[in-house]
């Protein structure tokens, strides 16, 4: 495979750190790489350097001829009024195509992401779909390379399995930043962790999630034996110079500078073994109450905006539950979730909860941190000392145990990174005592290690859970059951995240059997026609009209059908040839109705 990009020595630092140094990536056709690495490695900011947004310190970056190359960061944003027609349409007069109307290619694009609203307003869409919209533009304009930075944190479970089909079947090559694992485990074919763990910053390894596992272990491993070997060296050093050099020969010269490299390089080594032990502390207090019922839902409805989100919703917390919230965007899974702590109140039914009940809320929006304070007045409001089960912490080591630096603290919480704003939440959250979690999105913008210690954590919590999460392999390791919300009023309980896929598969082969029924029914009312008042011509054109249909639908069916196979975005011509195809079936069948009808109302 021809390499489009290659990037050599890029150098990046800011006035407080130097983020990365000396990394060189090349990016080949048809490639999907994921890109980790703890907060703060420079993980965004190197994926800007290679789509040309932002110069390196040092370094270069290579790109093949004429290189398509699109960028979707992290938060998306749109015009003023705009609409998902009006936003893809401009994205696709960028790369226009002469056999196919902008405005027709947008629209194919949109229903092929599942929009259904081409002309509702973007502002008022959900985070996930407003993503879809980011990528619909991209994807549109046909590049040979997509670049994005956290794609899956906006999408809902639904979007994140969308992504994982689109990325699996598309010629293009990909590189996405992110944490989720399950998403790199099913799509990736080559892995990069940007950490200073590594000899130049970087490391890689061919295959998915799993065999990156593998071997990186298998590198730590051989980089912790290569540090014991260099120790046992520089101790002979050490030993050696204690004697004294005898003379100033040329040998012992040369001694004296390879033990001081030596030395140089034990030390580097060292850090470079210590880095991946630099975690994040989680641990949630508990008020290990024993009450048995801790909070319980019975006949719960809610409407929000005229629309019902659920009713009937029977559900009990008690220590040890630890609950999935699953669903679509928008069918009210946080909702759900503010009904449980108290924020809002049901339509209807009761919400009962335990006497003194403890509730601490994780709140995806970020919405109870103040922007304009500093990171200090953020972590200890009064004082510089915080109280954490029963003892007095300077807020200095406070914040070390969430990877903030002691000069961190004069730093507005406005400025601070999407993960470090994560983990200052889970910061404060810890100083509350707890008998129910409710976690809306934890994992977003949290680097693995932090994951897994927020999993290690949550897995020790003795009261109750209830979390909303896109995070599969979280979710399968954490929730001991899940309810899933459908999006139009039905709630359901489920033992796995599997059951809930499948039940959401079969929703909606049902509902495609439902429509087809639907609109097969004139096609019954054509045999009840008899022709009268019409010309001898119009009574046989009305007489083989159901044939005409059926042929029209038939040929509608089959490109349909032809244009849901995955190997279609690989053969960019074919694909617009087949949906203009499809739109010109489609238009026949809807001709042949409307004369139809007409024939029949002169009858």
């Amino acid at each position: 495979m021809a390499d489009l990009l290659s990037a050599r020595n890029l150098t990046k630092s800011h006035p407080a750190a130097m983020l990365f140094e000396g990394v060189a990536i090349t990016i080949s056709e048809r490639e999907r790489i994921g890109m980790i690495g703890p907060n703060g490695a420079g993980k965004s900011t190197l994926v800007r350097i290679l789509a040309g947004l932002e110069p390196p310190d040092d370094g270069e970056v290579l790109r093949q001829k004429s290189l398509r190359a699109v960028y979707i960061e992290q938060d998306d944003r749109f015009p003023d009024g705009a609409t998902p027609l009006s936003v893809a349409t401009s994205a696709m007069a960028r790369r226009p195509d002469p056999r196919l109307d902008d405005e027709i290619r947008a629209s194919i694009a949109l229903s092929k992401l599942g929009f259904d609203d081409f002309e509702r307003p973007v502002a008022e869409l959900s985070g996930g779909w407003k993503k879809r919209l980011s990528i619909a533009c991209a994807v549109g304009t046909d590049p040979d390379l997509l670049l994005l930075d956290e794609p899956t944190n906006h999408l809902d479970l639904e979007g994140v399995l969308w992504l994982e089909a689109l990325a699996k079947s598309s010629s293009m090559a990909m590189l996405f930043v992110t944490h989720d694992r399950r998403f790199l485990e099913n799509v990736a074919s080559r892995i990069i962790e940007l950490a200073p763990a590594y000899p130049g910053g970087m490391f890689e390894a061919a295959g998915n999630y799993s065999e990156f596992l593998a071997r990186k272990d298998a590198f730590l491993d051989g980089q912790a034996a290569a540090e014991s070997a260099l120790a046992n060296k520089v101790r002979r050093d050490t030993a050696w110079l204690r004697q004294g050099i005898q003379g100033r020969q040329t040998r012992n010269k040369t001694q004296v500078a390879d033990a001081a490299a030596r030395r140089a390089e034990l030390k580097s080594t060292k850090d470079r073994n210590l880095a991946p032990t630099r975690t994040t502390t989680i641990d949630f207090q508990a008020t290990e109450r024993k009450t048995n019922r801790l909070l319980a839902l019975h006949s719960v409805a809610k409407s929000m905006g005229g629309t019902q989100l659920f009713s009937g919703v029977d559900l009990v917390l008690t220590p040890g539950r630890r609950l999935g919230v699953l669903g679509p965007n928008g069918a009210g899974k946080t909702t759900l979730l503010r009904l449980m702590n108290g924020e809002l109140e049901p339509d209807s039914g009761t919400i009962k909860r335990a006497a003194d009940l403890r509730v601490v809320t994780f709140s995806q929006h970020r919405s109870t941190l103040e922007r304009d304070v500093t990171l200090q007045e953020a972590l200890c409001p009064v004082g510089d000392m915080v109280e954490y089960r029963g003892k007095q912490v300077h807020v200095t080591g406070w914040a070390q145990r969430f990877l903030f630096e002691a000069d961190q603290l004069s730093t507005y919480v406005g400025n601070l990174s999407g993960g470090e704003q994560a983990r200052l939440l889970i910061a404060n959250l810890m100083l509350t005592p707890a008998d129910v979690l409710l976690l809306d999105e934890p994992t977003n913008d949290l680097d693995i290690p932090s994951l897994e210690v927020l999993e290690a954590s949550l897995l020790e919590f003795p009261g109750a859970i209830a979390m909303i999460t896109h995070d599969r392999f979280m979710l399968d390791r954490i929730a001991t059951e899940f309810i899933g919300l459908d999006g139009h009023g039905t709630i359901k309980e489920f033992q796995t995240v599997q059951q809930w896929m499948s039940h959401c598969k079969e929703a909606d082969s049902a509902a495609r059997d439902a429509s087809r029924v639907r609109d097969a029914a004139p096609k019954t009312a054509a045999h009840k026609v008899r022709p009268k008042k019409l010309t001898w011509k119009e009574q046989q054109e009305l007489d083989g009209m159901e044939a005409s249909i059926l042929e029209a639908e038939a040929r509608a069916e089959e490109l349909e059908a032809a244009s849901a196979d995955p190997t279609l975005s690989q053969n960019h011509h074919r694909a617009t040839t087949l949906f203009a195809d499809l739109a010109e079936a489609q238009q026949r069948v809807e001709a042949l109705y409307a004369r139809w009808a007409d024939l029949s109302d002169r009858c």
